[in-house]
């Protein structure tokens, strides 16, 4: 089996805030589930969505809401309701449920307030609920234009939304920043925060601080030049802005950072836009005014293209304490200084009170993708603690006087390919954790994937392509066979004080949920397997089980309404998992990927929605006979711009369809499809200018030959069973 490669997925001034005016709506779909029916067109309604400064601030009290991102500002994700306790979790049941209409990958962490429940979905769509019965409220579709699904690397994701003074703030995935009204849904304003020129998305959930609304980006691999923004809540009007990255040295720097963060740089690596997007994570302390924002890889990925010479290549991979009021820097503290394998610091933080050395200590905690937990001061940025909590070779330990990690001597892939853990995935990626204050215990979605380094010594960047600089049929084709036996998953309890593993379960795949930690001693957590559990917090014993048919990456959160607690998710599989081929322990290979709102109470009757059974079967493909050079060209020209959603060697992960099962009827229109956006309107984007009729007809060529091998061994497998059914017993 292939090592299936995951590419995870520059405008100097701002653009002006636009304000559109109300408009309405789009006028809500029918759910198929009587628990959310159709709403009527909402009248203008008060009292909607009425979060300030004093009610973010003082967040924790209130116990029934889940008024911020992670709850509260130190995004801890830990609930103090204690409804629902170890003793009674096998009584949970389904108490409503909400159809999304959606196919591909669902993170979003649900918003309630006030007995409202706002949530978003594929393609930046945002919904209004009654929290207590999924009753739609309203439903805002933003018309992201499908073709814009090319510059995304990890699908068409949304991870959240912001509920600030009667509004709820949404970042599109093509660039733009939406203010709703909270009651109706109607736009109040709109600005576009990128440079449209440029490959850049917005998968992030906003955040609002001090009456900002704050959002970054993502696009690194395509070749963007990372920064976060601020705007005014009321007007959209820009306020701030900070580059992760500097620009071409011969321009003026935005902002003095920049400066210092140039030397640290060589070559002219603006030229492909640096990386460095703030993708992801943000966290705000109030009392030290701080707003903690984690950033991302570089473009290319590979150190010695992207900077000759070295260097520490500053703000990528970092953590940085920007003061929320003008933007400017307090601190920073970089996780993996000339990133050289992927490993964003865009990983969700959270801050805490620990005792560390006997000293009580307000810390930053996070789990990054280069599998080290750390533990910093977040004043100061001081490293406080770093240890590995997943397997790791490409460094032997964070030496806690410089902060910097040791590379090991296999680390770097130049001269030769590597297989080095953790890989590109992470040993942790966007998937929330949580803490538990009781318990003192982290709890991290974590996963132990390789990943083959080859460098591309021909690397040339290519404008709109995964610019990542190395030699993807060589990473495809991986190290050897049984490399997909070293892929797991697993829930881990991470003790930050004794800077420890409490315990683990493992799990039958790595692309699993974000997890909820509760004062009834439980944690939450949905798998890619489809299957809903709630754990005892101090063994990891499950207590609670439950079978959804959907894939699960987003985090659980909990909330109450008139006395009732209830436990929701958002399911849906897809995101990072995306383009990794087929997981034949997900539950998207034996049903259909149905996104869902899912929420559990005490003695909930509901009946779990049931999704259509999944056909692998591959046709009898159509007849095309090339060479070998032909079939070369098309698999090089796959690898580069079709693998990244429809998977290695032509092996879907069914999030988007396996082109091994794709009729002579659409073959028949391969080149339409491919050059002419014949299918845009499902998400397939045109490559013109990208691919030439004689590559796209290579492409088509190696794709039905991926199809011929898989039908050959589909039909060698029926007729081996046959026999054996025919055979004396």
């Amino acid at each position: 089996m292939r090592l299936r490669l995951e590419l995870v997925c520059i405008a100097s001034t701002f653009a002006l805030a636009l304000v559109l005016g109300c408009e309405s709506a789009k006028a809500p779909e029918s759910s198929s589930h009587s628990a959310a029916p159709t709403a009527e067109e909402p009248a203008v309604r008060s009292g909607f969505g009425k979060v300030d400064a004093a009610r973010a601030t003082a967040a924790d009290a209130e116990t029934g809401d889940w008024i911020l991102h992670g709850r509260t500002y130190a995004e801890q994700r830990h609930s103090p309701l204690t409804q629902i306790t170890r003793e009674n979790a096998g009584q949970l049941g389904l108490a409503w449920t909400f159809e999304l209409g959606s196919t591909r990958g669902i993170e979003a962490t649900p918003i309630v307030v006030d007995g409202v429940m706002y949530v978003s979905s594929e393609w930046s769509r945002v919904y209004a609920l009654e929290a207590a019965t999924g009753k739609l409220l309203w439903q805002y579709d933003p018309q992201v234009p499908r073709a814009w699904g090319r510059h995304a690397c990890c699908d068409v994701v949304n991870r959240g939304v912001a509920v600030w003074e009667g509004a709820v703030f949404v970042g599109t995935i093509d660039g733009r920043l939406v203010s709703l009204d909270a009651a109706t849904g109607r736009r109040n304003w709109e600005v576009l925060t990128i440079d449209r020129s440029k490959p850049y998305t917005i998968t992030g959930a906003p955040r609002v601080v001090k009456g900002l609304v704050v959002i970054g980006n993502g696009g690194a691999e395509k070749g963007v030049r990372g920064y976060v923004s601020a705007y005014d809540a009321k007007t959209g009007a820009p306020r701030w802005r900070f580059y992760t990255v500097p620009g071409d040295p011969k321009q003026p720097f935005e902002h003095p950072e920049l400066e210092q963060a140039a030397k640290t740089w060589h070559g002219e690596w603006w030229t492909v836009g640096g990386g460095g997007t703030v993708w992801d994570s943000m966290v705000y302390d109030p009392e030290l005014d701080l707003l903690y924002v984690g950033t991302g890889n570089g473009s290319p990925w590979t150190r010695s293209q992207r900077s000759p010479g070295g260097g520490d290549n500053l703000y990528l991979s970092s953590i940085l304490a920007i003061r929320a009021g003008d933007g400017r820097l307090a601190w920073h503290y970089q996780t993996t200084p000339g990133d050289n394998w992927d490993y964003t610091a865009v990983q969700p933080l959270m801050l805490a009170e620990l005792p560390i050395g006997g000293v009580s200590r307000k810390v930053l905690l996070q789990a990054p993708k280069n599998g080290f937990f750390y533990v910093l001061d977040r004043a100061t940025g001081e490293l406080l603690s770093a240890d590995p909590y997943v397997k790791v070779t490409w460094a032997t330990g964070v030496d806690l006087k410089t902060g910097r990690p040791k590379e090991s001597p296999i680390a770097d892939y130049d001269r030769e390919p590597r297989l080095l853990y953790p890989g590109a995935q992470g040993g942790h990626s966007w998937h929330p954790m949580s803490f538990s204050p009781k318990a003192g215990l982290v709890f991290i979605p974590a996963m132990d994937v390789p990943f083959y380094y080859a460098y591309d010594a021909a690397f040339r960047a290519r404008p709109n392509a995964d610019n990542t600089g190395l030699d993807i049929p060589r990473v495809a084709g991986g190290p050897g066979p049984g490399i997909e036996r070293e892929v797991k998953g697993a829930l881990i309890a991470w003790d930050p004080v004794r800077r420890k593993e409490i315990w683990r379960v493992e799990h039958p795949g790595h692309w699993n949920g974000g997890t909820l930690s509760t004062a009834g001693g439980l944690v939450f957590q949905g798998i890619a397997d489809g299957r809903f559990r709630a754990y005892d917090e101090a063994t990891g014993k499950i207590l609670f089980e439950t079978q959804s048919q959907t894939g699960i990456m987003a985090a659980p959160m909990t909330y109450a309404v008139d006395g009732t607690q209830y436990v929701a998710v958002a399911a849906g599989f897809g995101g990072g998992a995306l383009g990794s081929g087929p997981n034949t322990t997900a539950a998207i290979m034996k049903w259909h990927n149905e996104g869902r709102i899912l929420v559990w109470k005490l003695g909930g009757g509901l009946a779990m929605p049931t999704n259509r059974a999944r056909d692998l079967s591959i046709p009898e493909p159509i007849a095309l006979e090339v060479g070998p050079e032909r079939l070369a060209l098309g698999e090089t020209r796959f690898n580069e711009n079709c693998a990244t959603c429809h998977g290695f060697a032509a092996a879907s992960s069914y999030v988007v369809p396996d082109l091994r099962q794709t009729s002579a009827e659409r073959h028949g229109i391969f080149e339409q499809i491919v050059l002419e956006g014949a299918l845009v309107a499902g998400g397939m984007p045109s490559f013109e200018g990208m691919l030439t009729k004689d590559e796209v007809a290579a492409i088509q060529a190696y794709v039905v030959s991926r199809a011929r091998a898989a039908f050959a061994e589909q039909e060698a497998e029926r007729a081996g069973s046959a026999a054996a059914a025919q055979a004396p017993r």
